[in-house]
């Protein structure tokens, strides 16, 4: 949340090692959005309503300029139950120290719910008099967006039907509920309401470990929320980043009238290792969400103070890459890099079938089978990204171009962290195919463009200016520190060219979360 000049990042911490558990509230403060600094965890259990956990949750600004946060914490009793918080000083600028008043919970499931699957409040929005917060649940196998009323934000009352529902998706966590501009990149406020808005439900599925969101539509006055027909529900639905990313958040930034997106870049179920386990577990960096002019979906783009960061800068313009070839950008640091790229092809006409057999197969799958080392017609061609010198390590973004049988193009991102480590595969390291496909029309430009942030074991990569955006965790041997370099490559019969390409060697912030000693 944003108050008084200064970002709070909360966030779920377990104080005493890198794997889950002992879960508090950890609270670091920013000014910048990119400078941390770590303050003591804001809440962790000590109450009968949170002696057994301290779950997630969601801060709301109240009017007079008052913070308060709603939390999931499990009682004596194991139940999750949503609690609030307070600051003990409002004059406190960074808001060091908050306050569990012993009137909570303040909502508890009712006999009917199940109590296990009961957690992680919204921010709140205020409409024609009622706070309206929603809560993630499940009831048998369908996910549930529990919707709660209270005019003083103390006492709220569960609505007779949920927001919104759905068959055979599990249980729905983090929920996040908010309102984008049709027109425009403008935040907006998150009780908006009206004509001139689009509103999004984003949740995160238990049994996938992936985020799913819709557009549509929201009924104020029924307090129900429908998606459009071109947004479904569950795990056939669009996703907010195809890759290693979870438990997002977004907050309105009054100060920049934007909406700004948090998300988890999750532990890859790595690693036995000390040292790959204290990786596990980073946040992305922020991004600026915002509508796509045809209103089906969302865009992200990293906030504009990440290039306060860049350092030395190397440009390509017009580099024809052939079949088979890879250009090393040298001249920065391949392990620590903001990359910007736009590729062009002269046709489309040797573009590869896509297979029908692979019309129920989501987007991974299909990258699975047709990785960056097989070759295609338009494609694959991209960026190798925390590569060793000579390719025993590297990590792939890149596209490639199919042709259907309507003769339409579908063009595949893909992020594939299948040959990013050496290490032995009874490590039980994870390396998926990461991918998505690119909601893009390459008929008349003949062009398309990557951004990939490069920071050692995480790549976040943008593709079509943030249609499309994947995250990946990696753990390399040799692409380390210097050792790690960076290519652009083709392997499709079409030859690419790299139209413009700059590449940034990314400094480290000032304050990178000190302080975290608690």
């Amino acid at each position: 949340m944003y108050f008084n000049g200064i970002y709070h990042l909360f966030y779920q911490y377990n104080p005493r090692g890198a794997v889950w558990g002992n879960i508090v509230w950890a609270h670091s403060v920013s000014k910048d959005l990119i400078n941390w600094e770590a303050l003591p965890p804001a809440i962790y259990p000590s109450k009968p309503f949170d002696i057994n956990g301290t779950w997630s949750g969601s801060a709301t600004t109240l009017p007079g300029n008052k913070p308060i946060i709603l939390y999931t914490g499990l009682d004596a009793d194991k139940r999750q139950i949503q609690n609030y918080a307070v600051p003990a000083n409002y004059s406190d600028p960074f808001l060091r120290e908050w306050i569990k008043p012993d009137d909570n919970p303040l909502v508890v499931p009712s006999q009917e719910m199940n109590s296990s699957q009961f957690r992680d409040p919204t921010t709140a929005w205020w409409h024609n008099g009622h706070w309206r917060i929603l809560v993630g649940g499940k009831r048998k196998h369908r996910g549930m967006a529990w919707l709660y009323r209270s005019t003083d934000f103390k006492y709220w009352v569960k609505a007779k039907h949920p927001l919104h529902s759905a068959p055979e998706t599990g249980m729905w966590e983090c929920p996040d509920f908010f309102p984008l501009a049709l027109n425009g990149r403008s935040g907006v406020d998150t009780s908006k309401v009206g004509e001139d808005v689009k509103h999004i439900l984003k949740v995160s599925l238990d049994e996938t470990r992936y985020e799913y969101y819709t557009l549509g539509k929201y009924f104020p006055e029924k307090d129900r929320y429908v998606p459009d027909n071109t947004s479904v529900d569950g795990r056939a639905g669009l996703r907010l980043d195809y890759g290693n990313f979870y438990a997002s958040k977004t907050f309105f930034d009054p100060s920049k009238n934007m909406r700004i997106l948090w998300g988890w870049a999750n532990e890859s179920d790595a690693a036995d290792d000390d040292k790959a386990k204290g990786w596990a577990g980073v946040q992305t960096i922020p991004r600026v969400v915002w509508l796509s002019p045809d209103a089906k979906q969302v865009v992200q783009w990293p906030i504009k103070e990440l290039e306060t960061l860049r350092g030395q800068k190397v440009d390509i313009n017009n580099q024809n890459v052939e079949q088979g070839q890879h250009v090393e950008v040298k001249g920065i640091t391949a392990a620590q890099a903001d990359v910007e790229v736009t590729f062009s092809f002269g046709s489309l006409e040797k573009a590869e079938e896509f297979d029908p057999n692979w019309a129920n197969l989501d987007a991974q799958t299909v990258c699975s089978l047709r990785r960056s080392d097989v070759p295609g017609g338009v494609g694959p061609f991209g960026l190798l990204t925390l590569a060793s010198q000579n390719l025993e390590e590297f990590t792939p973004v890149f596209f490639r171009v199919f042709k259907t049988k309507e003769n339409k193009h579908k063009v595949l991102m893909c992020s594939d962290a299948k040959s990013s480590s050496l290490r032995p595969f009874n490590e039980k390291l994870y390396r998926p195919s990461f991918a998505g496909f690119v909601d893009v029309d390459l008929s008349a430009d003949k062009k398309i463009s990557l951004r990939s942030l490069i920071d050692n074991s995480v790549v976040e990569s943008f593709g079509a200016g943030g249609k499309t955006c994947i995250t990946s965790r990696v753990y390399p041997t040799l692409a380390v520190n210097d050792a790690a370099h960076l290519f652009v490559f083709n392997n499709g019969i079409e030859p690419v060219t790299v139209q413009t390409l700059s590449a940034w060697s990314m400094n480290a912030p000032q304050q990178m979360n000190q302080n975290l000693e608690f």
